[in-house]
C-alpha cells in the first residue's frame, strides 16, 4: 500500500519498517476487540509425531488454512512440557526482577553475539509508536546445544561465519543469584529447538512439498530465543501510543511464543482490526514470518502485531524465532507459483535478508 492512498474517515494508516523501505496498512478507527472464537484456529498438532502420514498431512492441511488467512494459529498438544516452561519463565522472572548492577554482566554491549540483556528503555521496534516498555535476554543458535549436531562434526566454513565463536559461552555465572539460569532457559531452547524441525516439516507438506524440504537449509538455523518482561503500561498512558513492542513483523519462517494469563498480544486482523490473541492455558502462539511470506509468493501470511501490556500487572513472554541458517538462500517455492501467479521475488540470501530487515527495522532510543 502506498503512503498516499486514499483512506476513509474510519482508517488510519499504520506505518512498518521492512527489508524493501516502508510498508502501510490500514488500521481501523476502534477499540481493540477480543478475537471471535475460531478467528485465531487452535490446532492439535500431535498428529506431526505420528508414524501415520495421513494423520501429519491433516495437521498440515490445518496449518495451511490458518497460514493464509489469519498467518496466526494456537497449538496444542505441543509436545513440551509444562514443567520445562515453568522452570523457564519462573527463572526468567527472577532474572527480571534482579537490580540493575546483577545483570549488567550480561548486557548485549558486553557479550558477543546479539546474546544477553537488553535494559528498559532500551529499545523502540516502531519508529512511530513509543520505546518498547520492556526488557529482554536472548539466547541465539549454538551448535553445542543442538543435539542434532556431533560434537566432532567438521562445520563448513560459509556456515561457521554466522555463527557464535566455538569457544563462545555466556557469562551465565555472573548472574550469581540464579543457580539455574542457565539450565532452564537452555532446556526451554531445546525443547523448541526440536519442536521447530518437526513443525517446518509439516509446513512442507502443508505447501505440498517433500516433509524433508526444508531439513537441509536449517541444519545451523538462526534459531533464538527472547524472553521478555513487560511491565504494565501505567494507566494514564494506555490509551496513547505506549506500547509494550511496537507494531512489527518478525522476520525469518515462524516464531514459536508462550504467553503468560496476562495477555497483551495484539494481532492486526486481514480486516484492519487490532484483536486481543487471549492467552490459552497449554497452547503455544504460532506466526508466520517474513521470509515465509516471500517464498510462498506471499501466499502465507506474516501478520503485523503489537504486545500491549496495560493489565496493571507484569507479563511475562518467550518467544522462539525459526528460520534457515544465514548462509542458505531461498527463491520462491515451486508449489507456489504456477503460469497465473508467476514468482512476485528474486532469491535472496538469509544473511541479506535479516541484515536489511534489522537495518530498517531497530530504532534506539
Amino acid at each position: 500500500m502506498v503512503m498516499n492512498e486514499s483512506l476513509s474517515q474510519d482508517y488510519t494508516l499504520l506505518k512498518l519498517s521492512s527489508a524493501e523501505g516502508p510498508v502501510y496498512r490500514k488500521v481501523k478507527k476502534q477499540a481493540v476487540r477480543d478475537a471471535h472464537p475460531g478467528e485465531i484456529p487452535v490446532i492439535d498438532i500431535s498428529g506431526i509425531f505420528s508414524a501415520s502420514l495421513e494423520e501429519r498431512q491433516a495437521v498440515a492441511t490445518e496449518i495451511h488454512k490458518a497460514a493464509t488467512t489469519i498467518g496466526f494459529f494456537y497449538m496444542k498438544n505441543h509436545g513440551i512440557p509444562t514443567s520445562t516452561i515453568t522452570a523457564a519463565s519462573e527463572t526468567a522472572r527472577k532474572f527480571f526482577k534482579l537490580p540493575a548492577e546483577e545483570k549488567e554482566p550480561v548486557n548485549v554491549k558486553h557479550v558477543k553475539d546479539y546474546n544477553g540483556w537488553k535494559p528498559p528503555a532500551t529499545q523502540r521496534i516502531s519508529e512511530t509508536e513509543s520505546i518498547d516498555v520492556r526488557e529482554n535476554f536472548s539466547v541465539r543458535y549454538s551448535p553445542r546445544y543442538d543435539s542434532t549436531i556431533d560434537r566432532d562434526a567438521v562445520i563448513p566454513e560459509e556456515v561457521k561465519k554466522f555463527l557464535p565463536a566455538p569457544d563462545f559461552e555466556l557469562p551465565w555465572e555472573r548472574v550469581a543469584q540464579l543457580e539455574t539460569f542457565k539450565d532452564d532457559t537452555l532446556a526451554h531452547w531445546k525443547a523448541c529447538l526440536n519442536l521447530a524441525r518437526k513443525l517446518q516439516r509439516a509446513f512442507a507438506l502443508s505447501l505440498s512439498l517433500p516433509e524433508d524440504y526444508f531439513d537441509a537449509k536449517t541444519k545451523y538455523p538462526d534459531a533464538s530465543l527472547a524472553l521478555n518482561y513487560y511491565p504494565t503500561i501505567p494507566t494514564n498512558e494506555a490509551d496513547g501510543e505506549n506500547v509494550s513492542i511496537g507494531s512489527h513483523t518478525d522476520f525469518q519462517f515462524f516464531t514459536i511464543l508462550w504467553q503468560d494469563v496476562v495477555g497483551g498480544l495484539q494481532v492486526l486482523s486481514p480486516a484492519g482490526e487490532w484483536i486481543n490473541a487471549t492467552p490459552i492455558e497449554g497452547t503455544l502462539v504460532v506466526n508466520i514470518a517474513d521470509y515465509l511470506s516471500r517464498i510462498t509468493n506471499d501466499k502465507y501470511l506474516s501478520t503485523v502485531h503489537r504486545a500491549k501490556n496495560t493489565s496493571g500487572r507484569e507479563r511475562m513472554s518467550m518467544a522462539f524465532f525459526w528460520g534457515f541458517g544465514l548462509n542458505e538462500r531461498c527463491a520462491v517455492l515451486p508449489s507456489c507459483v504456477d503460469e497465473a501467479h508467476p514468482a512476485k521475488y528474486e532469491d535472496i540470501s538469509c544473511e541479506e535478508w535479516i541484515r536489511k530487515r534489522i537495518e530498517a527495522t531497530y530504532v534506539n532510543n
